[in-house]
């Protein structure tokens, strides 16, 4: 006689109700169902349960650190200080936290079989990470085989509750992958919540495509947030280690590939710290002020960009401040202040790099034609670019397509301009 039916003959002679019984029912059947899993004792020792949902499983790992914890150049109590201090400015910007507690942040990475999209692309770890209290809780949900998905996502689903999804390309490929894997059970499981996003990666190239070779979340923890891991599993290698799992139900490789995406969801934290700190300018002047600035001019955010391009004219090197002043330039001839942008193109013109000069020299140009009416000084000053390009030695190789996107530029000018001044003297 199954133990579902003995309770049910003792129900009678016992002080229990129903829903009690089926609770016991329920956690006798799991424990037995545990005990048939396969490597069972290891997943335990590892921090790992089951978790049963119509008669099919996944495994659950949870992991707490103290939010004192030191992971990179930061401690996750940083966490709450960034936080407070978007609640504490005016400042707009894409990833402000303002309106938001560090509880409604849910830094969020997965692991699949693949690099590709499609439906052919199986997400079978589903990791995110988020402050409880005085911790920073990880928790990770991994798939046992292709076909357990109901249990995977109803288990990610069912107690969810966030604000702001921070992520690293979770935008182009995270989210829109577990999207795609959702649409295929969606009938079985709780549906996606509504959010924010904040993706790491678009910011962290705008900082440092310039700096760093790859823009590569591993790279950008060695060279920006102090953090170098050691005894890693390359992510490249992780679908090959899921499938050997898979063969052989022995979790202990694939506990390698947990730990990887573990210290992916912590960096997440860590970056973000750090990134706000650089937008928000809490260490005053430094190497990504400039970037900073540039970031500002490019959201419209006129006043702010124009305290941190003073900053860097106050602090930085001459490259620095060269380029704060050839930046300033465009902002003010947007606010038709041409004497001044005029004043600066001509310091860029003289001592900028050969980019900054071209560009310098081109913009003095056009003021001179279209706002000064200054058609002779204009054609001199274009034609003598034109003369500058075309005798640069070439060193064996051809002009770049934006050199050669320049000389066709001052051509058409030249040409324009001495119809101009011909027409003036007839």
């Amino acid at each position: 006689m199954s133990l579902k039916n003995k309770l049910g003959r003792m129900k009678s002679h016992m002080n229990l109700d129903v829903q009690e019984i089926k609770n016991k029912v329920a956690f006798q059947e799991e424990v037995s169902e545990n005990r048939a899993l396969p490597f069972m004792e290891e997943w335990q020792k590892n921090d790992t349960t089951a978790y049963w949902f119509d008669g099919e499983h996944c495994f659950i790992r949870e992991v707490r650190y103290p939010i004192d914890y030191q992971h990179g150049n930061y401690s996750f109590k940083e966490l709450n200080t960034v936080i407070d201090l978007w609640n504490h400015i005016a400042l707009d910007h894409p990833l402000s936290a303002k309106g938001l507690s560090s509880e409604d942040l849910f830094f969020f990475d997965t692991e699949t079989t693949g690099l590709g999209g499609g439906a052919g692309n199986t997400i079978f770890l589903l990791g995110y990470a988020f402050l409880e209290e005085k911790e920073i809780v990880v928790r990770q949900h991994v798939l046992p085989r292709p076909g357990n998905e109901i249990p995977l996502y109803q288990s990610f689903l069912e107690h969810i509750n966030y604000e702001t999804l921070v992520t690293y390309n979770g935008k182009a490929f995270d989210w829109p992958q577990l999207k795609t894997r959702h649409t295929l059970i969606k009938e079985h499981v709780p549906l996606l919540p509504e959010f924010g996003h904040f993706d790491l990666y678009h910011a962290s190239r705008r900082l440092w495509k310039n700096k760093l070779e790859k823009v590569k979340l591993s790279t950008v923890e060695e060279e920006i947030l102090g953090l170098r891991r050691e005894n890693d599993i390359p992510g490249y290698l992780a679908p090959m280690i899921y499938f050997d799992f898979v063969e052989r139900k022995n979790p202990d490789i694939l506990f390698g590939v947990i730990k990887h995406n573990e210290m992916d969801i912590l960096s997440l934290i860590t970056l973000y710290i750090h990134l706000s700190r650089q937008i928000l300018q809490v260490d005053g002047y430094n190497e990504e002020t400039l970037e900073i600035a540039r970031w500002l001019a490019y959201l419209g955010k006129k006043e702010e960009a124009f305290k941190t391009y003073a900053r860097i004219l106050a602090d930085g090197n001459e490259g620095e401040r060269i380029s704060a002043k050839h930046a300033i330039a465009f902002q003010k001839k947007k606010s038709k202040e041409y004497d001044s942008a005029y004043g600066l193109w001509f310091e860029v013109a003289a001592t900028g790099s050969e980019k900054q000069r071209i560009e310098a020299i081109l913009e003095l140009s056009k003021l001179l034609e279209h706002h000064y009416k200054e058609y002779e000084k204009a054609l001199e000053v274009s034609s003598g670019l034109l003369s500058e390009l075309e005798e640069q030695p070439g060193g064996g190789r051809s002009p770049t397509k934006a050199i050669e996107s320049v000389k066709k530029d001052l051509i058409k000018r030249c040409e324009r301009l001495r119809r101009k001044l011909g027409s003036l003297k007839s």
